[in-house]
């Protein structure tokens, strides 16, 4: 690591430069604004107290629930039993643990990068939107899940990355630890691993049919090396998950995947969010779940137009098309003007590199167009929630560095040709 240094004086400057940048501005936001507190924040808090003081697991609830998982809430109550030993609010010191976790999230897109597209500028121009982006910037001030998540999903990104190239068994188990410990935080992540290793497998088989002489192997031995690989990482995201499992067995006497909520499902059953909505009327011995699934099966045969387009291009809308503000804050910090542009620029221009992984499919990089995609399905089931974009906002960043550096790379190369001639 030194030697790298000493060889890249000029580089390392400003990937610190970068960081300190980074810092400083996470650090002003927290200093010189005033906090909101949301109404989850609030029911985060309770359930913090409720269990250090009465051990009781439980959210809006006196009695043991499992309404959200226990990743972020044990992350609070660690900081709150920190606080409490130093004599610090918990409140203060989550948003500045936050901000290490956030630069540690920057470092580890630096790394995916680097993986994905083998290019450093990539790399480098990638850190430092990330570094300026606001919503990364406002959400260490929110008490929330997100950049917990956004770290622990970019660090189970980059180990299976790392594990596809080495193929070893210890990389896998080590992917699909970190993968568990994203779900416990937040829980939509749990079937990612599962269509990774599928393209992974397609993209083996693929080199393998191409290879000739000794480095062609049966495609039997192919699948049960990729499939013995999925096989760890299922396993250890399963171990991850099993002292919550267990729990939820022997405190609420079933067995909980995640978590119990249903309202989000619910709720994205109403077009355009519009909650006045009643194409099905709800009956007292329905569920929650019961008048979701009513109200979807009535919308796509009486209002198929408008159902599929909420289902489609109406949900993604909401997703993608704004920002997330985090809790919210007073004044408004921005650290430089028009912001929203920004953020619109990046996803309008990653869809183009997105549309070019999936048709060089064999491509490294196709893995984090693999995660948009599943994402965007997953999300297109639940409420729609531009503070759901967050997580993968790395990804689009990647995509959208990669496309400008692509069409710089082909004009120099015009421009050059031109001299030539």
């Amino acid at each position: 690591m030194l030697e790298w240094v000493r060889k890249n004086k000029v580089w390392t400057i400003m990937i610190v430069l970068i960081f300190l940048l980074a810092f400083w501005l996470r650090a002003d936001f927290l200093t010189s604004v005033k906090h909101n507190i949301s109404h989850d924040s609030k029911y985060y808090n309770e359930m913090v107290h409720r269990l250090v003081d009465k051990g009781i697991y439980a959210y809006k609830e006196e009695v043991p629930n499992a309404r959200v998982t226990p990743g972020y809430p044990l992350f609070m109550t660690g900081m709150y039993l920190i606080g409490e030993q130093i004599g610090v609010e918990y409140f203060p010191l989550i948003r500045w643990a936050q901000v290490l976790i956030s630069l540690a999230s920057l470092a580890l897109m630096y790394i995916i990068a680097m993986q994905a597209t083998k290019n450093k500028w990539i790399a480098l121009i990638s850190i430092f939107i990330g570094a300026i982006y606001h919503p990364f910037i406002w959400t260490t001030g929110a008490v929330l899940t997100e950049t917990l998540a956004l770290f622990l999903l970019m660090a189970y990104l980059s180990m299976q990355m790392y594990a596809f190239k080495t193929q070893r068994i210890r990389d896998a188990a080590i992917a699909g630890l970190l993968l568990g410990l994203t779900v416990l935080v937040r829980a939509e992540f749990l079937p990612l691993f599962v269509p990774l290793y599928g393209v992974f497998l397609l993209q083996q088989w693929s080199k393998n049919r191409k290879a000739t002489g000794i480095d062609r192997k049966p495609l039997s031995d192919v699948f049960k090396k990729i499939v013995l690989l999925g096989v760890v990482t299922g396993l250890c995201l399963s171990a991850t998950m099993l002292p919550w499992w267990i729990r939820n067995i022997v405190s609420l006497n079933e067995f909980v995947l995640t978590s119990s909520q249903s309202n989000p499902f619910s709720a994205g059953t109403y077009p355009d969010k519009n909650y006045e909505d009643r194409i099905v009327q709800k009956e007292k011995w329905m569920t929650q779940s019961d008048y979701a699934w009513a109200r979807i099966k009535a919308g796509f045969t009486t209002q198929t137009w408008t159902y599929v387009k909420w289902y489609t291009v109406g949900k993604l809308k909401y997703t993608y098309g704004h920002m997330f503000f985090g809790s919210g804050h007073s004044p408004i910090f921005y650290a430089y003007p028009k912001v929203a542009y920004l953020h619109l620029l990046i996803v309008y221009s990653s869809i183009i590199t997105l549309l070019g992984l999936i048709w060089r499919w064999r491509h490294p990089g196709v893995m984090l167009a693999v995660v948009l995609v599943i994402m965007s399905m997953i999300r297109l089931v639940f409420v729609p929630e531009y503070r759901y974009n967050f997580t993968v906002m790395p990804i689009f960043i990647i995509f959208s560095v990669w496309l400008g550096i692509f069409i710089l790379q082909k004009l120099w190369g015009l421009v050059s040709s031109r001299r030539a001639a």
